[in-house]
């Protein structure tokens, strides 16, 4: 492998030695900016550069003094958990005026500072992109008024330029999810959860109105991921006559039995003709129409507040890491670029073609041309949108394609958050697609038992804010049952089966795949959509069920920090589930500041343990007061939990304290995430429309039947793709002993953890960003982006 190499250039030519970099946050806050501030100054701090913050964005710039301090490692402890942004942010009128460009030139010059980097959106990094441009220039006039020396023109000739993009609407074009987003949808998610309680109670509908004054992103999301009635964004205005069409479809909701109707409404929502559609306008046309006790709420900036979601911490870190290798590879004609994310990978596009396409969605939408406004968006928001209207709004039945088709949906495994979501939208889009839908209680336990019933349009309703099973879900295997599942398959006339579940659902379709050979019933379209909080299946980088698993792994290990607040020093060893997966544990201490995680898949020792000790016994002599420790419950069987503690205890006597915490089974509770709820939504309407796809293709005869290898698939998320793999190929890339996959993409964080706990450790840069372009229109297997 090449890892060494890379290493070993890491080190000789990316050293920061002798540079100063400057991170300040610009625009309007969002949460996980300081997270992002953290990873700038920590891994600058660590390659050897000096940091400084800048205080009150572009302001603090112009006016100089304090408002640019030099950074240390310790000036960002205690910073990851807190929302907006520390460092302070200003809308700065000066900045856009030469002469305040020309002030900040100054300041920097005086602190040496020639790398920026600028988290916000595209208005404050399209002025980073201008002062860049300017710079030579503004150095040029400051030696002619004889503010700064003629040689410091060469000494200082190139200013860098990297951005992050931090905004909660995730308006801006090249990334998949904008710092903030994630968060912003937990807060709208808690707010609609909280309403549909009360909703149904008195038999309302509420209209919430959400931000986006040019995006719907927040608006669509949000109402995916709660199975909103009706949604209105700027993107995409309802046709002419949307009034009764509304008014029509929570009609219908209504006489079929629900309590309750959600709209979303996107501060920006304008009809085809530009004229502003309001939450009030929305009120008034419901209460005038139908009658319906009607009430409104506006979330306002409830949504940029509370603490960062753990996607948003592990984003703003890993994008905050990149940054710095950005800084300290590029050279004075490498042009000012932006670190994105793409499906699950950093990379970094030239800034100014972002904000450019971030603009044409604009004036596309300005001219009116809003079927291209939402191109251009990118195909995760048209892949949104899509799928919105699909679940969303039901075809009457002579409009329904008649396949004659019966699809079985069941759960495998253990619960995990967002299952229901998946559930859901797989029954919705096979009915949409002429099939009959049954589902099957308890995994294949409920199969051969018989416990299958067909299930209707009505009846997932309300199905994705659950957490759990509501169909129910067993760990058991088909194989000692095969027989009479096979019966149930025949009696029931089962043409296809989608299975949403964890490392039992891959076992269960190798089992069922063998079982073909002598029960010609499971010669039928197979597909497996992962569901785990372990996220340990083989064939996909994430699994439904683990983000919401990592937000409250992220949210305990925030308490826990907590409770330790104005005590003496203390050292928290905290147990986190995954099995022989250290995913959780990895993951989780990344998003919670851990000093230490310790797994399976990376051996340790007494010897790395003792080292751990000492490391934070040297770090709580300075003014940090507490520590965090992560152990995965399976990642040795000697040094358990128990033996960590004690060791920590006794080691760290007269230093610190230690406490220890089994989170336990809290970790597969609560109501998924809004990242699970949509990638759970969106990831099992596409493997139900493959299943239409093979049921087509393996149609002959009047009998479906498919038995070659294609036709038993793993639908995952590699990399930036999602890929239908055949179960049979993924068996070599499987430890079946510990029930992981051979090679997990997330080892890459380990030493991002360790770095900004302080370890002086090896990173592997081979993975990292390389200069990319913006693409209107990706190869379509390539929306990774799918799970947002």
């Amino acid at each position: 492998m090449a890892q060494p190499d890379t290493k070993k250039i890491f080190f000789e030519n990316l050293s920061g030695a002798g540079k100063a970099i400057a991170v300040l946050t610009s625009g309007g806050d969002a949460q996980g900016m300081n997270a992002a501030v953290r990873a700038v100054v920590r891994m600058g701090l660590y390659v050897g550069a000096k940091v400084y913050f800048i205080h009150e964005g572009y302001q603090g710039m112009v006016d100089g003094g304090e408002n640019i301090e030099e950074a240390s490692w310790e000036s960002v402890s205690s910073m990851l958990q807190v929302g907006g942004t520390v460092i302070g942010s200003a809308r700065c009128k000066e900045f856009r005026c030469h002469e305040g460009r020309l002030k900040a030139a100054h300041n920097l010059v005086l602190q040496g500072i020639t790398n920026l980097c600028v988290i916000g959106g595209d208005g404050s990094l399209t002025g980073a992109n201008l002062f860049r441009e300017e710079w030579s220039g503004l150095l040029t006039e400051l030696v002619d008024q004889g503010l700064i020396e003629a040689d410091a023109v060469q000494k200082y000739s190139a200013l860098h330029i990297v951005g992050m993009v931090g905004s909660i609407d995730n308006d801006f074009c090249g990334t998949d999810m904008t710092i903030g987003t994630d968060s912003a949808l937990h807060r709208i998610i808690e707010v609609v959860d909280a309403i549909m309680t009360t909703a149904q109670s008195h038999q309302r509908t509420f209209v919430l109105e959400v931000m986006g004054r040019h995006c719907g992103y927040l608006a669509l999301v949000s109402a995916l991921a709660c199975g909103a009635d009706w949604v209105l964004i700027p993107e995409m205005p309802p046709e002419d006559g949307w009034e009764d069409k509304m008014c029509k479809k929570l009609s219908a909701t209504r006489s079929r039995g629900t309590r309750l109707n959600i709209i979303i409404v996107a501060e920006g929502a304008i009809d085809r003709h530009g004229t502003p559609i309001t939450s009030g306008i929305v009120k008034d046309l419901v209460v005038k129409c139908l009658g319906f006790d009607t009430r409104v709420t506006i979330l306002g900036h409830v949504q940029r507040g509370g603490t960062p979601s753990a996607f948003d911490r592990i984003l703003a870190s890993r994008m905050g890491v990149e940054a710095v290798l950005a800084l300290l590879e590029t050279t004075a004609n490498t042009p000012a670029c932006v670190v994105s994310l793409r499906g699950n990978q950093s990379v970094r596009l030239p800034l100014m073609e972002c904000v450019q396409m971030t603009q044409e969605v604009q004036r596309a939408m300005d001219g009116k041309r809003f079927e291209e406004a939402v191109k251009l968006r990118g195909r995760s928001f048209e892949n949104n949108l899509r799928t919105y209207k699909l679940l969303a709004h039901r075809k009457p039945e002579s409009e329904l394609p008649v396949s004659n088709f019966n699809v079985a949906v069941l759960n495998v495994g253990a619960p995990a958050a967002g299952m229901n979501a998946a559930v859901r939208s797989a029954v919705r889009v096979g009915i949409s697609e002429g099939h009959k839908m049954f589902a099957v209680s308890d995994g294949f336990e409920g199969f051969y038992k018989g416990q299958i019933r067909e299930v209707k349009w009505a009846d997932v309703g309300g199905w994705t804010g659950q957490g759990g099973s509501l169909l129910g879900t067993k760990r058991t295997l088909p194989a000692k049952h095969v027989e009479k599942i096979a019966e149930q398959m025949r009696m029931n006339n089962i043409n296809a089966l989608l299975i949403v579940g964890g490392f039992e659902a891959f076992l269960s379709l190798l089992e069922l795949i063998t079982a073909r050979g002598k029960y010609e019933e499971f010669c039928v379209p197979m597909v497996m959509v992962p569901a785990t909080v372990s996220n340990n299946v083989p064939g996909s980088d994430l699994s439904i069920g683990a983000d919401t698993a990592l937000n409250a792994i992220t949210t305990t290990c925030d308490r826990i920090k907590q409770s330790a607040s104005g005590t003496k020093r203390r050292v928290f060893i905290i147990e986190t589930m995954g099995g022989y997966c250290g995913y959780l544990a990895s993951v989780g201490g990344l998003a919670a500041g851990a000093d230490a995680a310790y797994i399976y898949e990376e051996p340790f020792d007494i010897k790395d343990l003792q080292a751990n000790v000492e490391h934070l016994t040297e770090k709580m002599k300075t003014s940090i007061q507490r520590g965090l420790v992560l152990r995965n419950e399976n990642c040795n069987e000697n040094y358990t939990t128990d033996f960590i503690y004690q060791l920590y205890s006794e080691e760290g006597k007269g230093v610190f304290d230690s406490r220890k915490n089994v989170l336990g089974h809290m970790q597969q509770g609560g109501a998924p995430s809004p990242f699970d709820r949509n990638f759970g939504t969106k990831i099992s309407a596409k493997a139900m429309q493959w299943v239409t796809k093979k049921l087509t293709e393996t149609f002959r005869k009047g009998r479906v039947f498919a038995n070659m290898e294609d036709s038993c698939c793993l639908l995952g998320m590699r990399r930036r793709a999602l890929v239908f793999q055949p179960v049979v190929q993924l068996k070599d890339e499987t430890d079946f002993v510990h029930r992981i996959p051979k090679e997990q993409w997330w080892l890459k964080l380990r030493p991002l953890m360790k770095i900004l706990a302080k370890y002086k450790t090896s990173y592997d840069v081979s993975d990292s960003g390389q200069l990319e372009h913006v693409i209107r229109n990706r190869p379509k297997e390539s929306d990774a982006s799918v799970a947002m």
